[in-house]
């Protein structure tokens, strides 16, 4: 794969009869099979806790502001006392998960990483839950965000290494689909929960601690779900990427096939690289463009989905009717994934972006103008629906572009200037909102999501149909 000044024919590959390749060229050769596509399923239940919680920011946040803790606007611009300033706190831990941790992935394994991460966000939100003031709310916040930070990048390098490239894309799109059910799952929950007080607990409280408890079936998931054959062969564990690989190709029914590397020798040295190298060449051109298109591509899809609930509110509908018309749009989030996995692979990730781009633009400035609740909801799930879109396609994209020694790392990196543009999103939204209404959010909506057509259309490297590693 290749970009603007970038030959990945030197990206530091091993040759072509090293163990890591070889690895590679078997799985580019799986056929789809039962089997994998359970793999894709389990690590999407994983994620599924990983959505949850990011979007339980935006349906909470009416309930917040009821139990007194933070307001929706606030005098100054980095007020700490106001909604934006929790959205701030979740992707300021974001920031840190991804930016700062993101070489655990690639250090200690896809499949431990993929488990801790979960844990520990599960306990920071379970303390958060019982913070009674804003301080002691956006500490726990920004805590639990590490955990769901480097969840993120885990999950996408250990699909990504899972699957041929041939059906990466439609791998990615199940992947959201299944993870993105969680949103209607939360919306329902706020919806029900948020405007009461069951037991004398505030209902914002009750939506957070049922995300918490229910992740803990991930000690299960993890049973079922290998390490990445990919990195086991570059930290030098043959025998253990072949069992893995064989175990992936007895699945298909097919008939077992001799390795060209021989199972007896010698490990390789794992295959390490610093976080230096990735702002030198030949890593440093890809970097810049994820970074760019990452900080822009946020305000498309948090400028929204966090702000839904208090964007209708600001249209002058109620707290009660925003929360349920915020459950009928989430629909949108499982269902418009699953509809992109017809054309997953048959376009290049960079045109499939730049298009839902172009609908996210449409639809947002429709959804300013509108006021009829059937047209605000119609609006609403088209502008959710494109999102989406984007979204499955970068995941598969941001990481498929580096190679296995440093992917988790890179992917995290790139991945860590959303969090940062996420982070000033809820004191920009706020801030907007409040000085220009809902049609102002939405103008620098589509100013961010020009940034991406252009930056993409022009640098974006092609992908379809390469070869991991290769």
């Amino acid at each position: 794969m290749s970009a603007v000044g970038i030959d990945s024919s030197n990206v530091g590959y091993a040759p072509a009869t090293s163990g890591p390749n070889e690895i590679s060229r078997r799985l580019e050769s799986l056929p789809a099979s039962p089997y994998l596509w359970r793999l894709v399923i389990l690590l999407s239940l994983g994620g599924c806790f990983e959505i949850y919680d990011l979007f339980l920011t935006g349906y909470i946040a009416p309930g917040l502001t009821r139990s007194g803790l933070l307001s929706t606007t606030t005098e100054s611009f980095f007020g700490f006392s106001g909604i934006g300033a929790f959205v701030a706190a979740t992707f300021a831990g974001l920031f840190a998960g991804t930016f700062f941790l993101g070489f655990l992935a690639d250090r200690f394994g896809r499949r431990a990483i993929f488990t801790f991460a979960l844990l520990s966000y599960s306990a920071a939100s379970v303390i958060m839950t019982f913070q009674t003031t804003s301080g002691g709310l956006l500490l726990w916040r920004f805590i639990a965000g590490i955990g769901i930070g480097v969840e993120i990048i885990t999950i996408d390098a250990y699909i990504t290494e899972l699957v041929p490239s041939w059906m990466r894309g439609r791998a990615f799109a199940i992947n959201q689909a299944v993870m993105f059910m969680a949103v209607p799952v939360v919306a329902f929950l706020a919806w029900s929960l948020v405007p009461l007080k069951p037991y004398g607990l505030d209902g914002w409280r009750w939506v957070v601690l049922i995300g918490a408890a229910a992740s803990m079936v991930i000690w299960v998931l993890r049973l079922f779900v290998p390490e990445s054959p990919l990195w086991l062969a570059r930290h030098g564990r043959d025998r253990e990427a072949i069992a893995v690989v064989r175990k992936l190709e007895a699945a298909t029914g097919g008939q077992p096939q001799d390795f060209l590397m021989p199972e007896g020798r010698p490990s390789a040295a794992a295959q390490k690289a610093s976080f230096s190298e990735l702002f030198r060449a030949p890593y440093l051109s890809l970097v810049v463009l994820f970074m760019v298109f990452n900080f822009c591509q946020a305000f498309g899809f948090y400028g929204f989905a966090n702000w839904v609930p208090t964007l209708l509110v600001e249209k002058g509908i109620t707290v009660t009717k925003s929360l349920q018309y915020s459950f009928i749009v989430a629909f949108a989030y499982p269902i418009a994934p699953l509809l992109a996995a017809s054309f997953a692979d048959r376009y290049e990730r960079k045109w499939i972006i730049s298009g839902a781009c172009v609908a996210i633009i449409a639809f947002g400035l429709a959804f300013a103008e509108l006021t009829q609740p059937v047209l605000l909801i119609a609006c609403g799930v088209l502008l959710t629906a494109a999102n989406t879109t984007m979204s499955y396609a970068y995941h598969a994209y941001q990481t498929e572009v580096f190679p296995t020694a440093v992917r988790a790392r890179a992917a995290g990196l790139v991945y860590s200037m959303s969090r940062i543009s996420a982070t000033f999103s809820g004191f920009i939204v706020a801030f907007m909102l409040r000085e220009g209404g809902v049609t102002a959010v939405f103008a620098l909506i589509t100013a961010a999501m020009v940034v991406v057509i252009v930056t993409l259309a022009a640098f974006g490297p092609d992908v379809r149909g390469k070869a991991l590693d290769a």
